[in-house]
């Protein structure tokens, strides 16, 4: 009957098999193979020709970035149900609370609610509890570890065996722990560690200078865990973990392992700059232009002479070396500025002038010119070449810097091509070796400063670019990587950085007139910054305020210091020497002094000197949290679903399609 009837065009709504006896049937192909990847939202339209294949099935979303735990044997759930049910029906909390209540009997009546309750209302408690956190998706664990280890007093079970296999098998970590920023960052494994020494020897052995240096690493990360606990800077911990093992004689990172700290300092000097121009908003930077460029290089001028001139004056520097100096102290130090301005940002102060936005621009020009003219100076310096070759060095440096920024810039995007598939990490790994290349290419060949500007410039230019092609500031994966970078190489610079200063071999004059110099630049910068900061719609508050957010001195103190001192030939003089280690000592000092009170005067500053918008802004991505975790990285450039091509409806299928509408749906056997 149905043969002999004309054929009609009809739309079909394709629904899976839902339960029962039909759930077993293999219609369709592979509905009970786990295996199998059905595409629920497949449009079929009327002149849909092509099969499930052709199309393709959904793109999955990389494991790294949202991994869910599917437990389908029900005999290996163990335990799977929320924290707070795990800890209500904890025997051994309920143990501990009835000993606590037995002790009380005869007061039972007022002491009834509080036996109860005991543990949960125990200072222990609470202070496990602010520890844990929520996990972002369920978690298994063995059904008796909740009654051997209570939640929150102990460790979950994920916690544990993550933590066991990170010591195992040596791996960088983020989001260790949770509300807490992590404990570790990294761990180098016990197996990384035995290859480590059969292929270097001796120096990865304990006792050697590798070893020692892995060791200063992971106790620098515990010391900057420790020090964010107050809610100052990581980096402060870190640096005084490094003058600790220094000066109790746990480290010594001199002799022939200098070069490997020289390397380790650029890279981190990469990183810092390559984060600096990715920070930057292309859109912003484009309407505010003038006024990043007015705030963010004439007080840094004056701050850098005002430097020069003290340094000059009070420790007894020559002039060139004074300039270097000043070059050095006069940047500023993102690490401590975005994560306080973006604490601000998410409760909505500064929001409607775009005041944290500006702030973090006018700190990668600050960087990049203080890196820039740093390495032109300790050119000059540290060259025998001649007047002409020194003459050229800032011309050069400046046009040579611009120049790879944009070339480099504009080959990031185009390789790769951006629909590729493993467009982020090639991306990045693009963006990273160019940078290297810039920067260890410029010193070869004696322009030193024109590589930090490169690098700086070409990664504003990768920005620039993918920002057009539909990539976010804010949701920038590359960014997140170079944080992830960031992450590792930061103990490692503020170790290191700190385990160059010998306390006993401190000079007090040199201390004394080198924070008073410090803090009188500082000073003069921030009444420059509200001075010049005219015609900018911010009112007075507001400009102290942006001259405050700019005090604080960091990363590139730490990675620029030292550098001048191994410049210095086995030939160089007593006097130079003694110079050296007056720059290196300053821009210790001008870490610790500023960039505590930096992040303090921010937090406490801000609320009170910026206006605060009805409705904060709602930060999304890994900007909700300033220090992000390896599982914001996705390994391929994810696409949701892929339908089929929408195509305009016919009449006559709409028609069809409404008149079979009160027809039941036709189910057939697995024979048919």
């Amino acid at each position: 009957v149905i043969e002999t009837q004309p054929k009609r065009r009809v739309s079909i709504i394709a629904d899976g098999p839902s339960g029962g006896a039909t759930g077993n049937l293999n219609v369709g192909g592979g509905y009970d193979n786990p295996a199998f990847e059905q595409n629920p939202r497949r449009k079929i339209s009327q002149t849909s020709t092509h099969s499930h294949s052709e199309i393709g099935p959904a793109r999955r979303r990389s494991i790294l970035k949202d991994t869910s735990c599917y437990i389908d044997n029900e005999s290996d759930r163990g335990s799977t149900h929320s924290f707070a049910e795990n800890y209500r029906h904890n025997t051994t909390l309920e143990a501990i609370n009835g000993k606590y209540s037995g002790h009380q009997q005869p007061n039972a009546s007022s002491h009834d609610s509080a036996g109860t309750n005991y543990v949960e209302q125990s200072w222990v408690y609470n202070l496990c509890l602010k520890c844990r956190g929520d996990e972002p998706s369920e978690a298994w664990e063995p059904s008796f570890w909740q009654k051997i280890f209570p939640y929150p007093l102990c460790p979950t079970f994920r916690t544990f065996s993550r933590l066991l296999t990170l010591i195992t098998i040596g791996k960088c970590v983020g989001h260790y722990i949770n509300n807490i920023n992590n404990i570790l960052t990294h761990l180098t494994g016990v197996l990384i560690w035995i290859v480590a020494y059969v292929i270097i020897g001796h120096a990865a052995a304990p006792g050697g200078q590798l070893f020692s240096l892995v060791v200063l690493t992971v106790a620098a990360n515990f010391g900057g865990y420790l020090m964010s606990l107050t809610t100052l800077p990581r980096l402060i911990g870190m640096l005084m973990v490094g003058i600790l093992f220094q000066n109790v004689g746990w480290v010594d990172l001199d002799g022939d392992f200098a070069k490997v700290t020289a390397h380790l300092r650029k890279f981190a000097l990469t990183i810092i700059l390559t984060r600096a121009g990715l920070e930057m908003e292309p859109e912003a930077f484009k309407k505010v232009y003038k006024t990043i460029l007015k705030l963010g290089i004439v007080p840094w001028i004056v701050e850098a002479s005002a430097m020069a001139i003290m340094s000059h004056f009070l420790l007894s520097l020559p002039w060139i070396w004074s300039f270097l100096l000043g070059a050095i102290i006069a940047a500023i130090s993102p690490a401590v500025v975005v994560p306080c301005l973006f604490r601000l940002r998410s409760k909505g102060y500064g929001v409607t002038k775009g005041i944290p936005t500006l702030v973090v621009a006018v700190a990668g020009v600050d960087d990049a010119l203080s890196v820039a003219i740093f390495g032109i100076i300790s050119t000059i310096m540290f060259s025998d070449k001649g007047l002409a070759f020194q003459i050229a060095q800032a011309p050069v440096c400046i046009l040579g810097g611009l120049a790879f920024g944009v070339v480099w810039g504009s080959l990031a995007r185009i390789f790769p091509e951006k629909g590729d598939a493993y467009v982020v990490p090639l991306r990045t790994l693009m963006l990273f070796t160019g940078n290297l290349v810039a920067i260890y290419g410029s010193e070869e060949l004696g322009f030193e400063g024109a590589g930090p500007l490169g690098v700086v410039f070409s990664s504003f230019i990768s920005n620039l670019f993918w920002c057009k092609d539909g990539w976010e500031v804010d949701e920038n994966p590359v960014s997140t990587a170079f944080e992830i970078f960031w992450m590792i190489f930061e103990p490692i610079l503020f170790g290191l950085t700190g385990s160059t200063i010998k306390i006993n071999e401190l000079d007090s004059h040199t201390v004394s007139f080198g924070v008073a110099s410090i803090f009188a630049g500082v000073i003069i910068r921030i009444l420059i910054t509200a001075g010049i900061a005219f015609g900018d719609r911010l009112n007075t508050k507001e400009k102290f305020f942006v001259g405050l957010a700019w005090m604080s001195k960091a990363t590139v103190q730490a990675a620029l210091g030292p550098v001048a001192a191994k410049h210095l030939g086995d030939d160089a003089s007593e006097d130079e020497r003694k110079w050296a280690q007056t720059v290196q000592t300053v821009c210790v000092l001008s870490i610790v002094c500023t960039a505590p009170l930096g992040a303090i005067l921010i937090s406490l500053a801000g609320p009170r000197m910026l206006t605060k918008t009805k409705q904060p802004q709602i930060l999304t991505g890994w900007r909700r949290s300033h220090r992000p975790s390896i599982r914001d990285i996705s390994i391929i450039d994810e696409e949701e679903e892929r339908e089929d091509p929408e195509v305009p409806a016919d009449k006559e299928t709409l028609d069809n399609t409404q008149s079979n509408a009160h027809l039941p749906a036709l189910a057939f056997s697995a024979n048919k």
